[in-house]
């Protein structure tokens, strides 16, 4: 474990004299809400609860998150106001190089990126699961992780959301004996109501949970992973494993209105976006229009790819993308009444990530929170399932540049602030984030690759305006990211008046054919204690607050 906080940061807000009263649990699968409620139905706080949820939707979610994977946590301890932020991103093998997805000819060859054990960065999941049970949790890891062994050992039923996903990965799955036999019928997607069990996955949380972070990265399991990705043609060694650490850093905070927020640090790009885009908007008067969020969104994505990377090996401008005189500098480049072509602000870089990640918060009746996002890139990672373990590995080495000025799998390009290095940990969206009023608490995040950022960010606007939580996760979402130098956005928006006046200001307006994101959401008003919790109508997810049954798509209490 590697602390990076500097002392003065440990305390950043007030401590409350008392907490909601209540327990709250939003996430992407109500099997995972109802591990979570579990936990703390025994006595266990926020942290416990989100150990427990996670490791539940790395059962019943294996197309969005994993033991085989990573994330980011956003924790907040009401006693003393402690905020950290913990990095159990993957990071890069140490045999990785920066030409390792390029031919003899330099051509970048997507596949060896995107599937099997060559794509796969070493996890940071069970790490992170070690590390909140050890300093912020208050039960053992037996206890947190046991409804997620069982769901394992006792299989979980096939629904429509698991269907459609796997059918996007069916080919590759197919690719690797072990996946299939877990993940498909028969060679085929299953069909709903199929039982999937994964035995030998409920060994490995067993393991985890008996011996700690060695029975993963340590022994046994640890062999079977690395004798598992060498013979499939893949570059991990016992020492990526047994060396991992997860990394504690100081969260951005920035203002907005009365709200602080508190968000996602580098190697995540979502507060450092976010904050700038939202100082930006605070340069005008009055609510901020359609046009302005999406100039806003504009400036913010291009120095996105301009500056950010893993902070370990990238010399980042923090405070000076963060400040109020940078904010103006950007801001007096937007012509209120027409759309300003990507190209003339020059630098036209981006990058994306894959869109099947996973999100859920938790509000404990003492006040301490959690927002944790968590992925295995694509749809069910790299498809490789190493031998022996059920532990399905991610593909997160294709969120680096893989040649930079080389367009991704997405047909985006990088820089070299994102290139490949041994130890290093690629540059993602997930925004964890919580915002604070004097009156109010927020949580929330959502996965959605790049497009994570401005849905965050379209939640953060509306908790600001004091919209009620299920604003917050039901709003129709637009996205711009520099380049493409369009907006996208969900179907329901393009018909919409403020589409129609985005392209008559000279934006051009796209459908994503489908809707997207997945928020998890809750809000704590202080004065009256009332707790809040909503799931996106757009996933299968729930929320649940104590004391009442769970509330499927979204709730209020």
């Amino acid at each position: 474990m590697r602390i990076l906080l500097p002392l003065l940061l440990l305390i950043t807000i007030t401590a409350q004299a008392a907490g909601p009263g209540k327990n709250a649990v939003a996430s992407a699968h109500p099997l995972a809400t109802e591990a979570g409620m579990e936990i703390l139905k025994q006595g266990g706080n926020a942290y416990d609860a989100a150990i427990a949820v996670a490791a539940a939707l790395a059962v019943v979610e294996p197309y969005s998150a994993g033991m085989g994977g990573g994330g980011f946590w956003l924790l907040h301890r009401e006693s003393d106001g402690l905020q950290t932020f913990v990095d159990a991103r993957e990071t890069a093998p140490d045999a990785a190089i920066p030409t390792m997805y390029q031919d003899r000819d330099g051509k970048v060859v997507r596949d060896w990126a995107l599937n099997g054990p060559s794509a796969a960065g070493i996890p940071g999941q069970a790490a992170a699961f070690v590390h909140l049970a050890e300093n912020y949790g208050k039960l053992p890891l037996k206890t947190s992780l046991a409804p997620a062994i069982r769901l394992a050992k006792d299989g979980f039923e096939v629904e429509a959301h698991y269907r459609k996903l796997a059918g996007y990965r069916e080919d590759v799955l197919n690719r690797f004996p072990e996946a299939a036999a877990i993940f498909l019928h028969n060679g085929k997607v299953p069909p709903a109501g199929h039982v999937i069990k994964q035995p030998d996955l409920a060994r490995v949380l067993t393991l985890l949970a008996e011996k700690g972070k060695a029975g993963f990265y340590q022994g046994d399991v640890a062999q079977q992973l690395v004798d598992g990705v060498e013979q499939a043609g893949g570059i991990w060694s016992l020492d990526d494993l047994a060396n991992y650490e997860v990394i504690e850093r100081s969260p951005t905070v920035s203002t907005f209105k009365n709200a602080r927020i508190v968000s996602a640090p580098p190697p995540s790009a979502g507060g450092i976006v976010m904050g700038q885009a939202l100082n930006i908007l605070s340069q005008f008067d009055g609510e901020p229009d359609t046009h302005l969020i999406v100039e806003a969104m504009r400036r913010a994505y291009q120095d996105r790819a301009r500056y950010l990377g893993d902070p370990d090996f990238v010399d980042i401008p923090v405070d000076k993308l963060l400040s109020s005189d940078y904010a103006k500098q950007r801001a007096s480049t937007i012509n209120p009444d027409e759309a300003t072509p990507s190209h003339t602000l020059g630098e036209p870089l981006t990058v994306e990530e894959g869109f099947h990640t996973t999100h859920l918060s938790v509000l404990d009746k003492a006040g301490n929170r959690v927002a944790a996002t968590l992925s295995i890139n694509l749809p069910f990672g790299s498809g490789f399932v190493a031998p022996g373990t059920g532990v399905l590995l991610n593909n997160e080495m294709d969120d680096f540049s893989a040649k930079p000025g080389v367009p991704n799998a997405y047909g985006l390009v990088g820089s070299e602030a994102n290139a490949i290095a041994p130890g290093k940990r690629p540059l993602s969206s997930m925004t964890p984030t919580f915002v604070e009023f004097d009156d109010r608490v927020a949580i929330l995040g959502t996965p959605g690759g790049s497009r994570i950022i401005t849905m965050v960010m379209l939640g953060v606007l509306e908790a600001a305006n004091n919209q009620p939580v299920d604003a917050w996760v039901n709003r129709v979402r637009f996205h711009h990211q520099y380049l493409p130098d369009e907006v996208q956005a969900e179907p329901e928006f393009v018909g919409s008046e403020a589409a129609k006046e985005l392209m008559l200001r000279g934006h051009h307006v796209v459908s994503t054919g489908r809707d997207y994101g997945n928020m998890q959401a809750i809000l704590w008003r202080k004065g009256s204690n009332e707790v809040t919790a909503a799931s996106d109508p757009r996933g299968i997810g729930s929320a649940q607050v104590s004391g009442q049954a769970a509330l499927k798509k979204t709730g209020t209490d």
